[in-house]
């Protein structure tokens, strides 16, 4: 896992190749391997391949979502906060988990902030990928996930380059 964590690096640019059926199976696979608080499992998930939907995801926010047109598959993490007070953190464990593994199956993935961002200045992108994924009100959306073959090679970072100063042992001080 940790040379995994090593080389994992945002992917905003995949070939045009779809990712075959059984490799999609493993992904919603680690998708509901993931833990959450008390085993409420607030997640659910909407698998996204069909092109013209990409592209009207792609539209969600003002800035940092026009790449996922180009993605051949996007994972919608979306949960019911009803069933847990930590669906966020819920909902995030579930996402990093499906970017490690369509890592270790050699993709590419890059994530896509929804909660609490912008579609254009009357309305939310949570409002807008719910009226273009027809999802229920109750259920809130939390992030997309673009997943595919990348186009792009990133180096890792070097552990030099690691914020140690973040770390502190025992005490803050």
């Amino acid at each position: 896992m940790i040379e995994l964590l090593r080389i994992r690096r945002s992917i905003r640019a995949f070939t045009g190749e779809p990712i075959d059926p059984e490799t999609t199976e493993l992904l919603i696979e680690a998708l509901l391997r993931a833990p959450s608080s008390r085993g409420n499992n607030p997640w659910e998930f909407v698998v996204v391949d069909d092109k013209e939907l990409l592209a009207r995801l792609s539209r969600s926010k003002e800035h940092g979502s026009d790449f996922l047109k180009n993605a051949p598959l996007a994972i919608v993490v979306c949960a019911d906060e009803a069933k847990s007070d930590v669906w966020v953190e819920d909902c995030s464990i579930a996402a990093i988990l499906l970017q490690m593994t369509a890592l270790s199956l050699g993709l590419g993935s890059c994530w896509i902030q929804i909660r609490k961002r912008k579609h254009d200045s009357s309305r939310s992108s949570e409002e807008y990928i719910r009226e273009t994924l027809s999802l229920p009100e109750h259920l809130k959306v939390a992030s997309i996930i673009a997943i595919g073959h990348p186009a792009e090679i990133k180096m890792p970072k070097p552990a030099a380059e690691l914020q140690y100063e973040k770390i502190k042992h025992n005490s803050y001080l």
